[in-house]
């Protein structure tokens, strides 16, 4: 038998959800992101199965960012007896603070929901994890800074460098002291963008597990062109411009480049609410790192007097303030997440404003399959919200190229950073067809070679 490291699959694999990747080394065990499944039905459902390990038996966790879908199931995984540690950069790290908590509080929110209205087949109906458990991790972060080598356990050390997808987040770097390097991208941002600094290159790998979100296309127009076209319609039409916007990274990059925009005079100054607690949260937190000198942030984001705010911009908190917007007519521009429309303060300003024909919803991010915002994306006339049916007359629009994930030819170009091809390449985090399609992609590129990993598959380093 081999002693040689392996890689198991566990999640994000054949889908972009549920981050999970275990790796065994002698008698360690590592966990590579501990991400909740979200999106289908189907997918949702493997939160509440059994993890394919004993969660007491793994030494520690190591965290590529802290979106929910890469460290959402670590609650339960301490619920179910993990005991270690959680390694993560300083930004994951406030990050963590405030994305655990408000994912145990939707959680626990759910199942009084269901509880009171008898939606359940359960009795009673539990969450999936308590606001104890994400505490409870919360307890077992332990930050590393960028470019800075630690030991996550004994014979392997790892290195974080900047992913410039998300404040915080890093590609991961694992080498092994009886041989070997395993790299793994986590999310890759972009190039050039407003705030956060390029993805830092990496120079080796033996064994490189790479995200392919949008491995099948190339991101293609000018976000600040269409984000102006969106807000002038808006201004022309006197009705209301939704942007379904995810608390962490996307309202940030919205609030920055609106504020831009009304500098240069190409759109008109409108009201602006960014109505979500956790956006509110997120963009202090931006600020705060910005304004330290965190690594990852660029430098002109710190040096502007006005980083992340528009001229007209209110920041609302309590649950008055969101409803008192349902009063507001007139061109106006709301910010609430979720991104996709699965939960959050979003639904409400949809009920009320899908219906009317002023109303532009504009999507700009990534749409899962199976969320509301996918089902928009798709043309439906009616969509389901808080179980009733709500007609859609609202204009849907959508800037692809806001995306956080780097597009074909950017990962490419992050891949040039090699200064040789890794022996083995896997392609992970994507869908069937774009996963397969950037695998492909990969395998053309001289000396390298790549697969497609599958969910439950081992693979020896």
């Amino acid at each position: 038998m081999s002693d040689r490291p392996t890689v198991t699959f566990c999640g994000a694999a054949g889908t972009v959800t549920g981050s999970r990747h275990l790796v065994s080394f002698g008698a360690k065990r590592l966990l590579l992101d501990c991400g909740e499944f979200q999106g289908l039905k189907d997918l949702r459902a493997r939160n509440w199965a059994s993890f394919p390990f004993a969660a007491a038996g793994i030494d520690a966790v190591v965290l590529s960012h802290a979106h929910i879908d890469h460290s959402g199931a670590l609650p339960l995984l301490v619920k179910r007896g993990f005991r270690g540690p959680i390694f993560c950069t300083p930004g994951t790290a406030d990050l963590l603070e405030l994305l655990l908590r408000d994912a145990a509080h939707l959680q626990e929110e759910e199942a009084d929901f269901r509880n009171r209205h008898g939606r359940t087949k359960h009795t009673p109906a539990l969450p999936l994890y308590t606001l104890a458990d994400a505490e409870a991790a919360l307890r077992q972060v332990e930050p590393r800074a960028f470019a800075r080598d630690f030991a996550p356990a004994d014979g392997a050390t790892v290195l974080f460098r900047g992913a410039g997808h998300i404040l915080g987040s890093a590609t991961v770097e694992l080498r092994f002291a009886a041989g070997g390097r395993l790299v793994f991208t986590g999310d890759l941002g972009r190039y050039n963008r407003p705030i956060l600094r390029d993805p830092e290159p990496v120079p080796q790998a033996d064994t490189l597990l790479i995200e392919s979100t949008y491995g099948d296309r190339v991101h293609t127009g000018d976000p600040a062109a269409d984000l102006a076209r969106a807000v002038q319609d808006t201004a022309q039409r006197g009705g209301a411009l939704v942007i379904p916007a995810f608390a962490v990274g996307r309202t940030q990059e919205i609030l920055w480049m609106l504020r831009q925009l009304e500098d240069a005079s190409r759109v008109p100054v409108l009201p602006v609410y960014v109505d979500s607690p956790m956006a509110v949260d997120v963009t202090e937190l931006y600020v705060r790192h910005a304004r330290s000198g965190d690594a990852d942030i660029r430098p002109e984001v710190a040096a502007s007097r006005n980083p992340l705010t528009t001229r007209q911009c209110r920041f609302t908190r309590t649950v008055d303030e969101s409803k008192a917007i349902n009063g507001v007519r007139g061109p106006v521009i709301i910010i609430s997440a979720s991104g996709m429309a699965t939960g959050g303060r979003v639904l409400h300003h949809l009920a009320q404003r899908l219906p009317e024909p002023t109303t532009t919803v504009l999507l700009v991010g990534y749409q899962a399959a199976g969320t509301r915002g996918r089902t928009l994306q798709d043309g439906a006339k009616i969509l389901k919200i808080m179980g009733q049916e709500v007609v859609v007359r609202a204009a849907v629009a959508m800037i692809h190229s806001l995306s956080a994930h780097g597009d074909r030819d950017e990962m490419l170009r992050w891949l040039d950073g090699f200064t040789q091809p890794p022996h083995a390449t896997y392609a992970v985090h994507g869908e069937d067809e774009a996963a397969h399609a950037w695998a492909q992609t990969i395998a053309a590129r001289p000396g390298w070679t790549a697969a497609v990993a599958q969910d439950g598959q081992t693979i020896t380093l």
